[in-house]
């Protein structure tokens, strides 16, 4: 801000300030508790127009008396009979909000950015949206309609915008011109970031700007999802390369990738992205369960697919009816036999897991086994509650596995396309590798979307960025009931 601007709002303050009713002594400790740091001398010049104070220091004041002020206006209004809403929404964030909420009704997916950006005019700023593309590695920018298709694209590892989509954190950029970089989220899955354009750096650490953009984000990452279950055009923007018919049908029965309630946080990948054709995973958060499958169907192709796709289809009809492990695991087996014959079968991990107490009850399918890791270590396999694969029949009288988490353990499944994935020298990924990887990726603090999405790329650059099989992982994080994770 200029000096004559300065000036003006020093004397717009002081004006202000002669209506609000305080006496000096009683602003500047209403100023000092928003955390001015300048004494009661300065605040007292500055009120006099004897000393121009710094920007920051300016707002402070100003904010106050705004407050003070709004404390003592009554606004003479007609009364009604009865208590009336208010049909237009007052202030730049409500304003914001409901300009993204009715101009998405019966608007197709390619619309959101024109969306986004009139949100962002509401609140004085220019807001652009990057999706990551499925294989996490770049962020695209979503053009409006009628824009030229750029190939704008923003890497995730060595990009400002890829740390705050990586760690879910909201980084400001002291560029020209300025920007703020917003993590786009629905619920806890990451789907790409919120480029915020302001006019000048000290907007990038208005805290009241950032919970605005943050709302902002929150509610336009909750559009992408829901505009992407009725259209193509915010999808493509994320596929990079055409998937099978295959690798279609996989991905159109996985639940989002990442997902949580209170005390409780589900991730999960499969791969290859494009062309999986057996390996699937699925989950139900409650407020006091959690239910996990992981499973992996014989073969590599379309009947792959077709079998996976049959077996979620099963689980879900018993878990929608309330049936435990014992009855979704016999309608698995009982469906896949009758519809494919004894030739066809499913490995799967069954998981049941009460969040009040920690305890998890599972079924073994004849899958690798799950994996508990406790204070950034991984302390055990679970070996209990095996059976046969699901479509050869129990075999024998089904068994439960039973453990007891503690507060913050990991639960880690995942298919044998992880730990068996070879390179060129035939060495395998392994179980030994898997575990360091884990207790890296723990020592560091990684939350688990980031945790599955370097764990994919580790085990794509150990077989050259081919995968030659499957590969699944599912990893959960569980603390007290009632305590939020990152």
């Amino acid at each position: 801000m200029s000096e004559p601007d300065a000036r003006y709002q020093q004397q717009a303050v002081a004006s202000a300030f002669a209506r609000a009713e305080l006496t000096v002594e009683e602003l500047w400790l209403r100023y000092f508790a928003l955390g001015g740091s300048l004494g009661l001398f300065e605040v007292e010049a500055f009120l006099h127009g004897a000393l121009v104070l710094p920007g920051f220091d300016r707002d402070i004041v100003a904010h106050v008396v705004n407050e003070r002020l709004d404390e003592l206006t009554w606004h003479r209004r007609a009364p009604y009979s009865r208590t009336i809403r208010e049909t237009v929404p007052r202030g730049a964030p409500l304003t914001a909000l409901t300009t993204l909420l009715d101009g998405a009704e019966l608007a197709p997916p390619e619309r959101l950015p024109a969306l986004v950006a009139a949100a962002g005019e509401a609140l004085g700023v220019r807001l652009t949206v990057y999706l990551a593309d499925y294989e996490q590695r770049r962020l695209h920018l979503v053009p409006p309609p009628g824009a030229p298709d750029g190939a704008t694209a923003l890497d995730v590892e060595t990009t400002l915008a890829g740390r705050a989509f990586r760690y879910q954190e909201m980084l400001p950029a002291e560029t020209e011109p300025p920007r703020l970089w917003v993590p786009l989220l629905d619920g806890v899955e990451r789907l790409g970031v919120l480029a915020v354009e302001v006019d000048s750096v000290a907007d990038l650490y208005d805290p009241g700007l950032r919970t605005q953009c943050r709302w902002a984000a929150l509610l336009a990452g909750h559009l992408v999802v829901l505009m992407t279950h009725y259209g193509d055009g915010l999808d493509v923007v994320r596929h990079r390369q055409p998937r099978t018919v295959a690798g279609e049908l996989i991905w159109s029965i996985l639940p989002p990738l990442t997902a949580g309630v209170d005390g409780f946080v589900v991730s999960g990948a499969v791969e290859p992205r494009y062309a999986v054709a057996g390996d699937a995973f699925d989950y139900a958060l409650s407020e006091d369960t959690a239910r996990l499958l992981i499973l992996d169907a014989v073969g590599h192709d379309l009947r792959s697919g077709l079998l996976a796709a049959t077996a979620i289809a099963a689980y879900r009809a018993v878990r929608h009816t309330g049936g435990g492990l014992f009855e979704q695991a016999q309608l698995i087996d009982e469906t896949l036999s009758a519809t494919f014959g004894d030739a066809a079968y499913v490995t799967a991990v069954l998981v049941e897991m009460d969040l009040p107490s920690g305890r998890l009850r599972y079924v073994n399918a004849g899958h690798p086994p799950p994996w508990i890791m406790r204070d950034g270590r991984v302390i055990k396999p679970l070996t209990g509650g095996r059976r046969l694969p699901l479509g050869l029949g129990p075999g024998r009288e089904l068994t439960v596995g039973e453990e007891r988490l503690q507060p913050g353990d990991w639960l880690v499944l995942h298919s044998d396309g992880i730990t068996e994935a070879r390179n060129a020298a035939g060495e395998f990924f392994g179980e030994a590798r898997l575990a360091d990887f884990l207790e890296r990726e723990a020592a560091a603090g990684h939350p688990p979307p980031e945790t599955v999405r370097r764990l994919i790329q580790a085990v794509s650059a150990h077989q050259d960025g081919r995968f030659q099989d499957d590969a699944t992982v599912l990893l959960a994080r569980w603390t007290s009931a009632g305590q939020m994770l990152p």
